[in-house]
């Protein structure tokens, strides 16, 4: 029998458990809008934010009231995850997205306030409109934040200049940047992570930081910071999943965080021999039926190569 899609053109609400808590999302695969869908990068993300929550940088007691500014959020799966963590969250999006986004924040507020009445462990998330590069939009959001997070923001090449100067405008010195990101065209991710090398202190999360079940080898994650921060211990990168050099405070600090984390070696060479191996297919279909996580990125890569595909 084949198996029930998670996703599919047809699919008008998505369950996810995240944090424990089964979350709904409205969507509509089917509109002219991009952002109207769950997309898999978001839900990578929160599955990694699941799995590092209970020791180092994501733990509730450290997230707990951290501003977090959600990029392109869509239908809002990545804020939700940052916000049941404590973090006053605004999901952004264009106006056209607003209506399904707001639907999907008053919907699951609520599931979340039912499951845990009087509970100050949810922190809260908004909605409001922010077009990149609009003055007058980021004016009223009310920068800096603490995180800015994203994931599928970027898919053409010239969406990657307003993005970088939109964050820019969000960012103080210690803003943490986190996003997630399905390699869709090398070109575009190629000239996305030069972009980013050059503004920023850029951390590759490894697969072994990443959900066991939710993660595939094209879609990434990543963790940035200034670059132009003095050098100082509270950077906003400090620590993120990378080694530091062996007998300094940091280290020793780090590994009194988190005790189960392991040491990574530095991804060098980001955008080069590693994009073709990262986006390399399963060419393989497991015996026996396959889970929702497995059945969506299947027909993912099924859908990239009829892209490709000219019927004559």
């Amino acid at each position: 029998m084949e198996p029930d899609r998670l996703n599919s053109p047809s699919t008008s609400v998505i369950t996810l458990e995240v944090l424990g808590h089964p979350l709904q999302f409205s969507q509509d695969p089917n509109s002219k809008h991009l952002g109207t869908t769950v997309w898999d990068a978001s839900v990578v993300f929160v599955k990694y934010l699941e799995k590092n929550c209970r020791k180092g940088r994501f733990c509730p007691s450290k997230l707990k009231g951290k501003r977090v500014l959600e990029l392109g959020a869509g239908c809002g799966v990545a804020g939700f995850g940052m916000a049941l963590l404590g973090c006053n969250v605004v999901a952004t999006d264009q106006n056209e997205v607003l209506p399904l986004l707001k639907r999907n924040v008053e919907r699951n507020t609520s599931i979340i306030t039912q499951m845990n009445p009087g509970s100050d462990s949810f922190g809260s998330i908004r909605v409001a409109e922010l077009d990149w590069g609009n003055e007058d939009h980021i004016r009223d959001i009310g920068p800096p934040f603490d995180y800015i997070i994203g994931t599928d923001v970027v898919y053409a090449e010239h969406l990657l200049e307003p993005l970088l100067q939109t964050i820019f405008a969000l960012s103080g010195p210690k803003t943490t940047i986190l996003l997630g990101y399905e390699i869709r065209s090398t070109s575009v991710h190629e000239q996305m992570l030069n972009m980013w090398k050059s503004n920023f202190d850029v951390k590759v999360v490894p697969k072994a930081k990443m959900d066991n079940n939710y993660q595939h080898s094209s879609i990434q994650l990543y963790i940035m910071g200034s670059k132009f921060n003095g050098g100082s211990t509270e950077s906003a990168t400090h620590g993120i999943d990378q080694p530091i050099e062996v007998g300094t405070r940091e280290t020793k600090q780090e590994e009194q965080n988190d005790e189960s984390s392991t040491a990574v070696d530095k991804m060098e060479n980001i955008g080069g021999e590693n994009v073709g191996q990262d986006c390399a297919p399963v060419t393989r279909i497991p015996n026996g039926k396959l889970s929702d996580w497995e059945a969506r990125r299947y027909g993912s890569m099924a859908a990239r190569l009829l892209r490709d595909v000219k019927i004559t």
